[in-house]
């Protein structure tokens, strides 16, 4: 009954979020985790965002795929597109049997399985890999199939160089134009070993120190959490990035998503805080430098995957946190 009316809050336009509480400009990101969360170690902390910093903002983007028709429905499979600007996702409820074809694919992507059951086979010119395991599969360059049989969800990163792919977004529109404080996009070098089907294990064990299950190629960081239970509104952790894209793919339960702009010094670029409230399945892409926390409230529990492309530089500098680093050199 609590997750309940926790979700009838969405329909309310007349509740209303306490504001939270934000830091002074003096104080820094590190302050804002939590003593035990892994990120208060990051050596990138940095005083928040300021007046004079940044000249005007673009607001955040939701796509809640529960409440929207599909953009493909075909051989049993309903996929729902939405993007951000370097990025897209494409998530896909699969019943049956379903092959995406990608004749030249310009750059690496991802195929992400949330769980265990659904058995994908993943070929390029000289391999097939078949799994059926919960798995972070990167995929390279050129030309490439993916074929889905069963019945489960899966999800599949591609950045917007895949042009064919970004026009299916459902928030296309949002990005005729590039969004402000971003940087034009750079790949990172190329894999040491070459090209290949990567196929790297979602059911990693918690190392102490490590923050979520991370694996990265030359187009993305991929983030995935474990199932949690609601988060302690007294133990939030509100904080901002300078210059990327945060893409937080709830697979499970609903969340909060907090989201707060910094005044700038001209006021009608001023904006209201964001307190959406998006179930799963859905994306809350997050824009910089807001200052930003998610909080799950489904008492059943709650899953992120957050997605960041191209790859984070602070995260990659933490010894052990990107478990496959030994494959990617650094940007």
């Amino acid at each position: 009954m609590a997750f309940d009316l926790e979700l009838d809050v969405r329909r309310d336009s007349n509740v209303k979020f306490a504001p939270l509480e934000i830091p002074t400009p003096r104080r820094q990101e590190t302050d804002m985790y939590a003593k035990d969360d892994p990120r208060s170690a990051l050596t990138t902390a940095a005083p928040a965002p300021t007046a004079k910093a940044v000249p005007t903002y673009a607001r955040a983007e939701y796509a809640k795929f529960y409440e929207t028709a599909p953009q493909e429905i075909r051989d049993g499979a309903r996929t729902w597109y939405a993007r951000g600007q370097n990025f897209l996702v494409a998530y896909t409820d699969v019943d049956g049997e379903v092959t995406w074809e990608r004749a030249d694919q310009p750059d690496e992507y991802v195929v992400l399985l949330p769980e265990d059951g659904l058995t994908v086979e993943l070929s390029d010119p000289g391999t097939s890999v078949i799994t059926d395991k919960a798995s972070v599969i990167v995929m390279p360059p050129g030309k490439s199939s993916v074929t889905a049989r069963g019945k489960g969800r899966l999800v599949r990163l591609f950045t917007t160089q895949s042009s064919d792919l970004a026009a299916l977004c459902s928030n296309a529109g949002a990005y005729e134009r590039p969004h402000p404080n971003l940087p034009p996009f750079q790949p990172w070098p190329e894999p040491k070993a070459g090209w290949a089907i990567r196929c790297y294990p979602l059911d990693v064990p918690p190392v102490p120190g490590r923050f979520g299950t991370i694996y990265r190629c030359t187009t993305f960081m991929v983030n995935a959490f474990e199932i949690k239970p609601p988060r302690d509104a007294k133990n939030l952790s509100p904080h901002f990035h300078d210059d990327f894209e945060q893409c937080s793919l709830a697979l499970d339960g609903s969340y909060i998503h907090h989201i707060r702009f910094p005044w700038i010094t001209d006021s009608t670029q001023w904006l209201p805080d964001d307190h959406e409230i998006c179930a799963a399945p859905s994306v809350a892409i997050i824009p910089p430098p807001s200052l930003h926390t998610s909080q799950g409230i489904d008492p059943a529990g709650n899953r992120l995957v957050d997605i960041f492309s191209p790859p984070r530089v602070d995260f990659s500098q933490k010894p052990g946190w990107v478990i496959n680093e030994d494959e990617y050199p650094m940007g």
